[in-house]
């Protein structure tokens, strides 16, 4: 990684995205239907259960973990005004917590459920937190993972083709002729970069799944309207073969992951989760 590269501690200051409280409870939504699957509870998901949103910024997501009925939930960022804001709005059920991911402020093995969604391109060293997060993580708990592919063709945050492909100095320029950054910060990983990163830990791959059905995991916003329908409906038929061969260019995995060998306890589905061999 580059030696100029420091953390966002603000990060929703510059990013809309963080405050667009709609999306991000459809994106809440998805993670809780995920987590019930692999849990085997269709009702009150996280019920008794201590979780964190590792990564929480202005908490909507957190306030979501908290409503699906979580004994305490937390929201860690370093997102000082992101912060501020979800303690305004969600601070009677969620204990927002500003503090480094490489240093989270939890005994070892006290927490439930961990979901980690689409930050780890933003930090400094991922390794260092996913470290932390299995530090913290109950011994049959749970580990929820929203994972961009560096291989995915559109980048999610410019909406530039093949940014994410470059090195660093290359990816600046691109980013700087499109006149949407001066820089462009993220870094991603391909699919086996990440499966380095989840070394230690069992982890099921729930990408197809809730592309194939995604009804059923309130994923709708992924493919919405008639071409959702259509291309749920392929997905649910393609060979688990074909599936694999694309794996590699998916532009985003979610991955579910455990210390000990809990498997999924939902219901049967048209593409089941598949195990995900760490590296």
């Amino acid at each position: 990684m580059s030696a100029e590269r420091v953390a966002q501690l603000a990060y929703s200051d510059f990013q809309a995205a963080m405050l667009d409280e709609e999306k991000r409870r459809r994106k809440a939504a998805k993670i809780v239907a995920v987590l019930g699957h692999f849990l085997g509870r269709d009702r009150d998901v996280l019920d008794g259960l201590t979780v964190a949103d590792i990564g929480c910024s202005a908490g909507f997501i957190a306030d979501e973990l908290a409503a699906a009925g979580a004994r305490r939930t937390f929201g860690v960022d370093i997102d000082v005004p992101g912060l501020r804001k979800a303690a305004e709005r969600f601070g009677e059920r969620v204990e927002f917590v500003c503090a480094d991911g490489t240093a989270l402020p939890f005994p070892d093995g006290s927490i439930d459920v961990l979901v980690f969604n689409h930050i780890y391109e933003h930090v400094v060293d991922p390794d260092a937190i996913m470290a932390e997060m299995r530090r913290v993580l109950a011994d049959d708990g749970v580990l929820y993972l929203g994972l961009g592919n560096r291989l995915g063709v559109m980048e999610p945050h410019y909406k530039l083709p093949f940014l994410s492909y470059l090195p660093p100095r290359l990816a600046d320029r691109y980013v700087r002729l499109s006149g949407r950054a001066d820089s462009y910060y993220e870094r991603y990983r391909t699919r086996r970069g990440l499966r380095r990163m989840v070394r230690g830990l069992r982890v099921w791959d729930y990408t197809f799944p809730v592309l194939a059905t995604p009804a059923a995991f309130a994923g709708s916003e992924l493919f919405p309207g008639v071409v959702g329908r259509v291309a749920g409906g392929v997905l649910a038929r393609l060979p688990r073969s074909v599936l694999r061969g694309l794996l590699p260019v998916v532009p985003t995995y979610l991955w579910v992951a455990t210390k000990g060998a809990r498997r999924p306890a939902g219901a049967s589905l048209p593409q089941p989760p598949d195990p995900v061999r760490s590296l």
